[in-house]
């Protein structure tokens, strides 16, 4: 039965070599299903990099503080319906746990109340009024969760970078993430924060979220920075880039933006925009953008 031998051999290759096959195929398939969503890119989220000259996005700086109070619904507001590409907010944890619209550890100088925010639950922050000190005509206005913040930019146009204030664990980053997807935001929110433990959390939490590393001083090797933190660039005081301008073509090179912030004069556009960063962060983006109409490229 040499005949018969060899052709049973020859069947048993063809069904290996079918099986193997197969799973290929199913490996490919389940890892195409199993697959967690495309990041958003640098490019999709802020745009092509710039080339010294250019326009920079414009980000208004903690909603629109110049014509609101800064961090409450109403600036947010003015902000969106005024067109800027971003608005800009601060976000902190209540003691609860619950994120809210605040910038300083403090709720002193925003609000009529006193004392640390982390010492404060939800239900104390919701009695404060912050909005009389800004004018008596915002009397009355409270502090936003970030659950409402995010309602009103879902029913607007216009993308927002969120600062999360301090430290981030797990159980808080996934809760704000679940917000923002549950009103399919990923593709118009970024992350930003100082603590770079907590961008990297958030990458492994939600890697489609863009997130941006903010930073006071450049580290000697930036670029590593910003890609330990799982980011897509950094936001970084205007010194700071002057001191380094080669900085701006580094982090391009690497695929990365650069984000300065908060310039609220014309001789700080012109020296930034000089070196091509990619956005600006502003108290006052209506004469930043007639700034740029006159003075920048396209």
């Amino acid at each position: 039965m040499p005949d018969s031998a060899v052709s049973d051999r020859a069947r048993d290759r063809i069904h290996a070599l079918s099986v193997v096959c197969v799973l290929a195929v199913a490996s490919i398939v389940i890892a195409f299903l199993g697959a967690t969503p495309a990041r958003v890119s640098s490019r999709e989220l802020l745009g092509v990099a710039r080339t010294p000259g250019d326009a920079a996005f414009i980000a208004s700086h903690r909603g629109g503080a110049a014509s609101a109070p800064e961090n409450t619904l109403p600036a947010v507001t003015a902000a969106l319906a005024s067109g800027f590409d971003y608005v800009e907010v601060d976000v902190a944890l209540t003691k609860d746990r619950v994120p809210v619209l605040m910038h300083d550890a403090t709720v002193d100088r925003t609000t009529d109340g006193h004392g640390r925010l982390a010492a404060l639950t939800l239900a104390d922050v919701q009695r404060l009024d912050a909005g009389a000190w800004f004018d008596a005509a915002f009397a009355g206005t409270p502090v936003p969760t970030l659950t409402e913040f995010l309602d009103t930019l879902a029913g607007a146009e216009g993308r927002a970078i969120v600062e999360l204030k301090g430290r981030w664990d797990a159980a808080a980053l996934d809760a704000a993430i679940a917000e923002i997807t549950a009103r399919d935001l990923e593709r118009r929110v970024v992350l930003a924060s100082f603590d770079a433990r907590t961008l990297a959390l958030a990458a492994s939490e939600a890697p489609v979220l863009s997130r941006l590393l903010i930073l006071k001083q450049l580290p000697v090797d930036v670029v590593s920075a910003v890609a330990e933190a799982g980011a897509r660039g950094v936001v970084v005081s205007r010194k700071a880039v002057l001191a380094r301008p080669g900085i701006v073509d580094e982090l391009h090179a690497a695929g990365a933006r650069v984000v300065v912030y908060t310039l609220n004069r014309d001789s700080q556009w012109d020296a930034v925009t000089a070196l091509g960063v990619d956005g600006i962060v502003t108290d006052d983006p209506g004469t930043l953008s007639q700034w740029q109409d006159a003075y920048a490229g396209p």
